[in-house]
């Protein structure tokens, strides 16, 4: 019975590597240059530290713009709210979205059942397993969930015959 799983996930090596694109102009640019501005990450968050406001929003715009370089969906990042911290200095926490929450996987699953395809999900962990009993069922639900437009980038993998 072929089947196929639909995953989010963020590849934390290219992360990495926009990072220390991020880390280089912010040494290079007059403007960050000998300031507290930086871009760390710790497992699935980033921490950006600046100086103001202005400073923070011109971080973020280089965070996005060297992550777009390296095809990372931003859609797969939450940036929180700028707060303030030691020194004067705001930090900012993104968040990584690594895997498909329990809402979404639900409200995609619904979708699904709801267009009446004669298909079966599951959700298995932050996984879903599509499987159906010929391979165009499939491909008709992986374009049905393409057009949902969910906010987070989905990965379809894993396809059996």
């Amino acid at each position: 019975m072929p089947s196929f799983d639909v995953v989010s996930r963020t590849d934390l090596a290219e992360v990495d590597n926009a990072l220390n694109g991020v880390e280089r102009e912010i040494k290079q640019r007059f403007d960050l240059a000998n300031t507290k501005c930086a871009v760390v990450r710790s497992d699935d968050t980033l921490t950006m530290t600046a100086d103001d406001n202005m400073k923070m929003e011109q971080v973020k715009e280089l965070l996005r713009r060297y992550l777009a370089q390296r095809k990372v969906e931003l859609g797969a990042l939450e940036f929180g709210e700028p707060q303030d911290a030691a020194g004067g200095s705001l930090r900012a926490v993104v968040n990584i979205k690594q895997g498909i929450d329990g809402d979404l996987g639900r409200k995609i699953s619904k979708e699904v059942k709801s267009a009446k395809m004669k298909v079966q999900l599951s959700i298995q962990g932050n996984e879903l397993r599509v499987s159906g009993k010929k391979r165009d069922d499939l491909q008709a639900v992986i374009a049905f969930i393409k057009d949902m437009k969910n906010k987070q980038p989905l990965q379809f993998v894993n396809f059996r015959d």
